[in-house]
């Protein structure tokens, strides 16, 4: 028998909470002004309906059965009232606060998703939920996560068609997100791209399944985002070992590359020894977080003379892709805590490792992308602009920066 993890900490049943008692009711209180006043707003506009003798045409015709409405605070009972039309007219009252067969509020139907995510799995929701909402949390059980799980699945078709070329994309990020699942014991792996607009805006772009980090993976993914209307953005941020910059060469040759300096700074401290690493990092600390170019040539020289002749195999790590990473120098300083790293997609998926480890074999690769899409789009709706935002403008028209500063022209300095 499969051992339940879901720990009450305190039964609700048994500690009713006074204070949780008078916010539902005040909340049960709300809900019933505001349906009530939206039925007086259509009452009012049908005063002109009149019958025959003079009486009004649509009036109130009682309630419908109360039901509860499942809500963070625990099950609110609602009320939603009837009209009856006396002059034939087919007249409905549909609450928009309340509607039809609505029976959770929307916060609550996007907590289930993130219970899935978060390790509870499906034979596990009910138990979670009756310690979110109490013990009469009526419909929310196992079946309404795969409810959930089928909508999602069109969800994810209908995303993964949606035109691109309403924007203009300026920088895109990177990364391939690896899960606990295996097929034919290879790790399966979503390829993952997050990008900016001209409005500082971060979207998914892409989330598809690569099985592997292959050019051929990526060349697929970036060629159905280029089909989809993806123009050229300025630069690509993301790790070194990709195949993804094979591709990006192929599909989308005028930008620009930019390796993540946390990935690199992983791979190069692998090489060396333990004891050695602390002040191996702060040496390529030095380098990405120097003020200008020149100051951040001169570390990365000072890191090469120091631990080349012990060391060749992080030398040689850092130095393949030096070009590569000194490209943030030439955008924005106010964007360069934002393009030096793929850290967007890092902290997003998080929580994805963890899901997938606690599923096991029992998750599909189809099912594995619809959660990492569901918890993409969690996480979008909280992204904050983009730092710095109002000089994508001038990335995008083709101004020159040197060390975070715009060039200015001669005829500029001119004028």
């Amino acid at each position: 028998m499969k051992k339940n993890n879901v720990i009450d900490l305190e039964r609700r049943d048994e500690n009713e909470d006074p204070l949780t008692d008078m916010l539902r009711a005040g909340a049960q209180q709300l809900i019933h002004q505001a349906v009530e006043a939206e039925l007086q707003s259509l009452l009012d506009q049908h005063t002109g309906s009149r019958t025959p003798a003079g009486t009004a045409g649509v009036v109130r015709n009682g309630y419908l059965p109360e039901r509860d409405l499942q809500t963070s605070l625990g099950p609110i009972p609602v009320r939603i009232p009837k009209v009856r039309s006396k002059t034939g007219e087919p007249i409905t009252f549909h609450s928009a606060l309340v509607p039809p067969y609505i029976r959770k509020t929307r916060t609550l139907e996007a907590a289930l998703p993130w219970l899935y995510l978060k390790g509870i799995s499906t034979g596990e929701m009910s138990s979670a939920l009756e310690v979110l909402v109490g013990p009469q949390a009526k419909g929310l059980s196992a079946s309404t996560v795969s409810r959930l799980k089928q909508s999602w699945a069109q969800d994810y078709r209908n995303w993964n068609e949606r035109r691109l070329d309403r924007d203009r994309w300026v920088y895109i990020w990177a990364d391939g997100v690896y899960s606990g699942l295996r097929a034919e014991q290879t790790k399966l792996c979503a390829l993952v791209i997050i990008g900016v607009n001209e409005r500082g805006e971060k979207h998914f772009l892409a989330i598809e399944d690569g099985v592997r980090e292959s050019t051929q993976s990526w060349r697929e993914v970036l060629l159905s985002l280029k089909s989809r209307g993806l123009n050229m953005p300025k630069l690509a941020i993301g790790d070194g070992a990709m195949g993804f910059w094979a591709a990006l060469e192929e599909v989308l040759p005028e930008t620009r590359q930019q390796r993540c300096w946390m990935h690199k700074t992983m791979n190069v401290l692998n090489c060396l020894p333990k004891l050695s690493q602390p002040k191996a990092k702060q040496g390529l600390h030095n380098i990405w977080q120097a003020e200008t170019k020149s100051d951040a040539e001169k570390a990365f020289d000072l890191f090469i003379a120091t631990y080349d002749a012990k060391y060749p195999k992080a030398t040689l790590c850092l130095q393949k892709d030096r070009e590569e990473l000194m490209a943030f120098y030439s955008f924005p300083a106010k964007h360069w805590q934002s393009i030096r790293t793929s850290n967007p997609i890092e902290s997003t998926f998080g929580t994805i490792r963890h899901r997938t480890k606690r599923s096991k074999g029992c998750l599909s690769r189809d099912g594995m992308l619809h959660m990492m899409f569901k918890l993409g789009m969690c996480a979008q709706e909280n992204w904050r602009r983009l730092r710095g935002f109002s000089y994508l403008a001038q990335v995008i028209t083709g101004v020159k920066f040197k060390d975070g500063i715009e060039v200015k022209t001669v005829d500029q300095v001119a004028a």
